[in-house]
């Protein structure tokens, strides 16, 4: 370390000894934030303590955003140096109201070292083991910030991908917390919807699970309900979960497909049908692609009517997914072929 980094790095460890003595006034929690921004976190390291960073969470509790403002910059950047799996072992109850702070700058702060421990195959381990620590998380989900939902979404999404964080999630309280979170609002239902078909993505395993927590029902009950605003958004996240091979199985099983393929049938005599029918057509565009063009266009004969009755419509939107849809199937050999045989 350069001689200057190391008088630096001195600085900055008196002033967090005054802070884990609680003798930081203002002014010197801002010649903090300058210092430890000088120096490299990784020279900070072995100089860390709980006491100092318990003292920098704690004063995240006074009314005062500069001071908030403050403590929260010096943490980013102290949080860095550190091991992701030190942090849950060492820290669980900073990060847990952390996450209860009325402040976004703190919940995003803290939402973000969850995502560091998330992507930590030791540390993920730790979070497993803390369901009031999943349960805010959680709640998150329903938080007005929209980075802060974002971060619970990719970070739950991520605890997920292990057969335990699937049993923590989906065969626990956990499940009435995340049926709770969205009967927040419309918005917050489709961030769960969202979160749900990303897991599912994953294996058949992890469709199972979402299968089984009825969650996936419901997004399907709204996708053929009467609301059409809510069936147009409901329309692309089936989309997503039609992309991989066991999704695609699973909304063929449940007779979903058909289901989609009736809808557009009924469209012709709905006068608002113009909100959802372009997703209800993109979706079998993506099905065609990714399945064989040739089955989904005999299977279901509607679809190519309607594409063909698009392009010839005097709404611009339409013709542009009907264009969208030919270009998708021309794609590939077989699909050239079926449009050859319907034109």
């Amino acid at each position: 370390m350069l001689p200057g980094s190391a008088k630096m790095a001195e600085a900055v460890v008196e002033l967090l000894e005054r802070a884990a003595r609680r003798e930081l006034p203002l002014e010197e929690l801002r010649a903090l934030r300058l210092a430890v921004q000088a120096v490299p976190p990784a020279a900070l390291r072995a100089r860390l303590s709980d006491d100092h960073l318990g003292a920098l969470f704690a004063l995240l509790s006074v009314n005062d955003r500069e001071q908030v403002s403050a403590c929260v910059s010096i943490l980013e950047r102290l949080l860095q140096a550190l091991d992701p799996l030190y942090v849950i072992q060492n820290l669980r109850a900073e990060l847990q109201k952390g996450l209860f702070h009325p402040d976004d700058s703190v919940k995003i702060l803290t939402i973000s070292q969850v995502g560091r421990i998330v992507e930590n195959s030791d540390a993920i381990t730790e979070i497993l083991n803390s369901p009031e620590l999943l349960r805010q998380i959680i709640n998150c989900i329903g938080g007005e910030k929209i980075a802060v939902a974002k971060e619970a979404i990719k970070s739950l999404a991520r605890i997920a991908q292990t057969q335990d964080g699937l049993e923590a999630l989906f065969v626990s309280n956990l499940l009435s917390d995340l049926k709770n979170v969205m009967a927040t609002n419309d918005v917050v239902r489709y961030r769960v919807y969202e979160l749900i078909v990303e897991i599912s993505s994953v294996s058949a395993d992890s469709l199972n699970y979402c299968a089984n927590s009825g969650l996936i029902s419901e997004l399907i009950g709204e996708l053929t309900g009467d609301d059409v605003l809510v069936r147009a958004t409901c329309i692309e996240m089936v989309t997503s979960l039609a992309h991989t091979p066991h999704g695609r199985q699973y909304l063929a099983q449940q007779g979903i497909i058909d289901k989609i393929s009736n809808i557009i049938v009924g469209a012709e005599s709905d006068p608002f049908s113009g909100f959802y029918l372009p997703g209800f057509v993109k979706f079998f565009g993506n099905l065609a692609v990714v399945d064989s063009p040739q089955q989904i266009c005999e299977r279901y004969p509607v679809f190519m009517e309607k594409v063909f009755e698009m392009a010839e419509s005097h709404d611009p939107t339409m013709i542009g997914v009907a264009v969208d849809t030919l270009g998708i199937l021309g794609s590939n050999v077989e699909g050239k072929q079926v449009l050859q045989k319907t034109s």
